[in-house]
């Protein structure tokens, strides 16, 4: 069985007369390459998904049987993407709530509520309630939490492929140091975020050396 904690949110909102709870996370705030992806999932009423938390309590293996559980048990999933060159121009913090409404928007049912990881509202004009660490207190959130994840891991193997002296599929973009050292000896590439520490400085110091021209790996 579910922790019964996890549908306290669920249940306090069906009790206040609302239906189709979507939980709302997003995955990939922090790392140096690669989009933010972020999901929406509305799951039935009462559901029991045993061991479902969240997604960065979760092995890999874990998360990929979850994914396929999620897809089957659930009223709606649906996820967005939100590319490297949006992050650089509006802000990571922006560019995750222009992915959750997305998201929600994509559900193809309309939520009576929505509840968000984190402590920023998205702009979705219906009820919404934010949850700080809502991946580990509300199961909608978790399952959506799950969903971003693989989504974007999936992306960045993807990437991998593209782009192998990065290392991509090893870190997932996140700033370690192997991907450091790669940024270092390679300089950056197109999924890259320019404006992030640890990116910046090699595009400024690519600049400077080439006289203001900048040549990204790949582009």
């Amino acid at each position: 069985m579910n922790n019964p904690n996890l549908l306290e949110y669920e249940r306090d909102a069906e009790q206040r007369g609302y239906s189709m709870i979507a939980g709302v996370d997003e995955a990939g705030r922090g790392p140096l390459a690669g989009p933010v992806v972020a999901s929406a999932v509305i799951l039935p009423s009462g559901v029991s998904i045993p061991g479902l938390t969240d997604s960065k309590q979760l092995t890999a293996a874990q998360r990929d049987g979850f994914y396929a559980l999620i897809n089957e048990t659930a009223l709606a999933v649906s996820w967005a993407v939100v590319e490297p060159d949006v992050i650089d121009k509006i802000n990571i913090l922006q560019a995750s709530l222009l992915a959750m409404l997305t998201a929600v928007k994509r559900l193809g049912k309309e939520p009576g509520m929505i509840l968000v990881d984190g402590n920023q509202k998205t702009a979705w004009t219906g009820p919404q309630m934010t949850i700080v660490k809502g991946d580990a207190k509300s199961l909608s959130i978790a399952a959506a939490s799950v969903i971003a994840k693989v989504t974007r891991d999936r992306i960045m193997e993807s990437h991998a492929v593209t782009y192998p002296q990065y290392g991509f599929d090893s870190h997932k973009g996140y700033g370690s140091k192997s991907h450091r050292d790669a940024i270092k000896t390679h300089g950056p590439c197109p999924i890259h975020r320019m404006t992030f520490r640890g990116v910046k400085e090699h595009v400024e110091s690519a600049a400077i050396a080439s006289g203001g021209q900048i040549n990204l790996i790949g582009a």
